[in-house]
């Protein structure tokens, strides 16, 4: 037997959606990040740190780690059922690490061929194949989704990295890092997840015989900030950069902080004289009042100061190129 439709004009007191249901402020839940970067930076390893882990494997990357994993998948079918399991049966794990993204990809794939009797991904006609394998790859967020809301626990997903070409409008074409994933694949995880962190060996350039050469000073990082280079997002105002270790990682995101307020104030002491007077008061104001000693507020206005600054001084720029 059917319900009947609510009728869109129904009393306020019936709907839950009411002023009184309102609620305030951040809300505590778990941790969904994607950790991406190059082979043996140590991925794997950053996810065997993360509470009570346990690992959904395509490919051989723990051997070398103690700890819990599901049955290697076959096919997409036992991926969904793996988190099924963890969703809906009694378990003591706090974290699902998926490793990695991009070898789970082809059996998305060869699901989304056998369901439309095509042969291979690229029969489906020019990019429509990847397109049709979106509902796979939205229907595994769903799944992981739910994970996340009634079990509480931690999700990140691992994947490679590759050097991909960028076409920017403004920059020109440039090499940067990206996962090793198709893009409309790799938009919908971008999406859902809380942090894209990239993980690297840190290099430094030193020069020998009068040549700059690499060198490789052991440490492993995480970015947390998009830039020129690779792909990077966070929702926990993190640090720039930290180590490749998840305790770090975890306390930072607690911390809610970017970056030690004093230092922030001094990169704010430095761009106040290159915007225009008339903003140099309201920054003044905004330090002193509104962000005080908060991390945070003084990340935001410093990433409000370093536009303001770059579309002064390019505006600057292109009067005095016009003179």
């Amino acid at each position: 037997m059917q319900t009947a439709p609510r009728s869109l004009h129904a009393p306020a007191g019936s709907s839950r959606m009411t002023l009184t249901n309102l609620s305030r402020g951040k809300l505590a839940r778990p941790i969904r990040a994607i950790v991406y970067g190059v082979e043996g930076v140590g991925k794997s390893t950053f996810g065997a740190q993360a509470p009570v882990p346990i690992f959904l494997c395509a490919e051989d990357g723990t051997a070398h780690l103690d700890v819990a994993r599901l049955p290697v998948p076959r096919d997409w079918a036992d991926v969904l059922e793996a988190i099924r399991i963890l969703t809906h049966e009694e378990h003591i794990f706090k974290t699902l690490v998926i490793d990695t993204l991009d070898w789970l990809e082809p059996l998305c794939w060869a699901h989304v061929c056998a369901t439309a009797g095509k042969p291979d991904i690229e029969a489906f006609g020019y990019g429509k194949g990847y397109a049709v394998a979106l509902e796979a790859w939205r229907g595994l967020v769903a799944r992981l989704d739910t994970l996340v809301r009634s079990r509480k626990m931690h999700v990140v997903l691992l994947a490679h990295c590759q050097i991909r070409k960028q076409d920017d409008p403004q920059a020109g074409a440039f090499d940067r890092y990206r996962m090793k994933l198709h893009d409309k694949a790799g938009e919908v995880l971008r999406e859902w997840v809380d942090a894209v962190l990239f993980a690297r060996h840190e290099v430094r350039a030193v020069e020998r015989n009068g040549k700059q050469r690499g060198q490789s000073s052991g440490a492993r990082l995480l970015h947390t900030e998009w830039c020129a280079a690779f792909d990077a997002k966070n929702r926990f105002d993190l640090p720039p950069i930290l180590p490749l270790d998840w305790q770090s990682f975890e306390e930072a995101c607690k911390a809610h902080a970017p970056a030690d307020p004093e230092k922030l104030k001094a990169e704010l002491a430095e761009l106040l004289p290159r915007l225009p007077e008339s903003e140099q008061p309201r920054l003044l104001e905004a330090i002193s009042g509104w962000a005080g000693n908060d991390a945070a507020r003084l990340a935001q206005l410093a990433d409000k100061a370093r536009g303001k600054v770059f579309c002064h001084e390019a505006a600057a720029s292109a009067e005095g190129g016009a003179s």
